[in-house]
């Protein structure tokens, strides 16, 4: 393929049309959850019940990101992100407005189905607009500034969905997605060029191959999501573990003999390529450790109110914005030697994490600010160069393909990573309940001061996987995509 690469202002609105798709995707993941206790009241529902809300998005959007991937690259990108858009639009509407209006919680439940399809399509989409349209010697800023957008996102979900639902009501955490979503269906109706289609057409689409993954990954990430409520050992979670075995290693099986593949295996034939896809997952992997304990940290051990440990937990966000944005403009200086970036940032982030491992009831919130901003500048030095590696390893007709690759990276890891996180500190505190002298702690203290070093022996865990992600680092190679047929 020799598509001419849009420039001059066209190649600024789709940068920002990507932009508006990583930002409203990552703001969507972390805006609801603030809101769960409002929508318990507001349906009369236990804690459990309401979780629904949060999962049944995360099960949709992990079963889906390999799907959406391959027909990105089968009908285009322009269709995938207007199509996206307009479903989230009509799922975020549909999630506000009717559930309340029928009086009927699964309502939302529905709606938040078809929101988390149109939010998989944007999730999918942005980096494969930047990597189709972007020069290569550009390709690196503008994954920066899409991540950038996505931080802010990130880091605004929770104070504005603590805002809307206090001043107005929890259905605006969902009306907010609506205006912007319009305008960046507008936006792309106008400045996303078509793009060709891919030589296999969609009556050659691996449809057994979807439902297999669909289900495999959705059953996977369903026991981690809720091992700890229904018990380990729980027939539904041994049936989902089964389950996901059986489809992942089915679809694996498939993917070999299939001609056309959801996802081509044929690219994890170079070393490389498989050693930077496994970093960017233990990445995310450490990364859900820490975004997971460091709220109960600061709550439970220190004493913060939500919105103070919450405002304390925007630094990491703070920091993968500068080193994000940073990473991408010096990104072609360091051709020949990316890695060395990757791995300051892998230092960075080990740091932070022993500092993590001294945490106490009177440690310093000086001390917990440096850790976490260390781990959040750590994250933008990695993962925008990271992330243009493996995307310029692929050739442009398999953009949606690895840009799916990419996102399952980091969303299933950090679902999996809480679960095993929260089984680490549970496992550490008990074993040092054991072996520790609780009897020479003062009573006052005795509740803290264990809760923190179960903490610290969970970090300890995130600097050994740093360790060994660093090692991982001397054995990336820059490779360039073979060209299109």
């Amino acid at each position: 393929m020799n598509d001419v690469l849009p420039s001059g202002k066209t190649l600024i609105l789709i940068l920002i049309s990507a932009s508006l798709a990583a930002f409203m995707s990552s703001l969507d993941g972390t805006i609801v959850n603030i809101a769960l206790p409002s929508i318990a009241e507001a349906f009369g529902l236990t804690t459990s019940s309401v979780a629904w809300v949060s999962t049944i998005y995360l099960l949709v959007i992990a079963g889906l990101l390999l799907i959406v991937g391959k027909l990105t690259d089968t009908i285009g990108l322009k269709k995938i992100f207007l199509a996206g858009f307009s479903i989230f639009v009509i799922g975020s509407f549909s999630c506000g407005f009717f559930p309340e209006l029928l009086d009927s919680f699964h309502i939302l439940l529905i709606s938040r189905i078809v929101q988390a399809i149109g939010g998989v399509m944007m999730m999918v989409v942005a980096p494969a607009m930047l990597s189709r349209f972007m020069p290569g010697n550009r390709r690196a800023k503008g994954l920066s500034l899409v991540m950038l957008f996505a931080a802010i996102g990130m880091a605004l979900g929770p104070t504005l969905g603590g805002y809307l639902t206090e001043y107005l009501s929890w259905n605006w955490i969902f009306f907010i997605n609506v205006p912007v979503g319009i305008i960046a269906v507008v936006l792309g109706l106008i400045v996303i060029p078509k793009t060709e289609k891919n030589a296999c057409s969609l009556k050659k689409f691996d449809t057994a191959g979807a439902v297999l993954i669909f289900v495999g990954l959705a059953g996977l990430l369903f026991a981690f999501s809720e091992g700890f409520t229904l018990g380990w050992t729980s027939a539904p979670i041994i049936v989902s573990l089964i389950l996901a075995a059986s489809c992942i290693g089915g679809f694996i099986f498939r993917e070999r003999h299939y001609d056309n593949p959801l996802i081509d295996l044929g690219m994890f034939k170079s070393i490389s390529f498989v050693i930077m896809n496994i970093i960017l997952a233990l990445l995310f992997f450490t990364f859900a450790g820490a975004n997971y304990m460091l709220p109960f940290y600061l709550e439970y051990v220190h004493g913060f109110t939500t919105s103070n440990a919450g405002l304390i937990l925007t630094t990491m966000s703070v920091g993968m914005m500068i080193t994000g944005v940073v990473s991408g403009q010096i990104y072609s200086r360091f051709i020949g030697k990316i890695k060395y970036m990757i791995m300051a940032g892998v230092v960075l982030i080990g740091a932070g994490y022993y500092l993590l491992t001294h945490l106490s009831p009177v440690t310093g919130l000086g001390i917990i600010i440096t850790a976490l901003g260390l781990i959040g500048l750590g994250l933008g030095l990695t993962t925008t160069p990271l992330t243009t590696l493996i995307m310029g390893s692929a050739p442009a007709s398999k953009q949606g393909m690895v840009s799916s690759l990419t996102g399952l990276e980091r969303y299933a890891p950090m679902t999996i990573g809480v679960a095993v996180y929260n089984l680490i500190l549970i496992v550490g505190i008990v074993t040092l309940i054991r072996n520790s002298g609780i009897t020479e702690i003062p009573p006052a203290q005795i509740s803290a001061s264990i809760l923190a070093l179960g903490f610290d022996m969970a970090f300890v865990v995130s600097v050994i996987l740093a360790a060994g992600i660093l090692i991982l680092c001397f054995f990336i190679k820059e490779e360039q995509a073979a060209a299109d047929d």
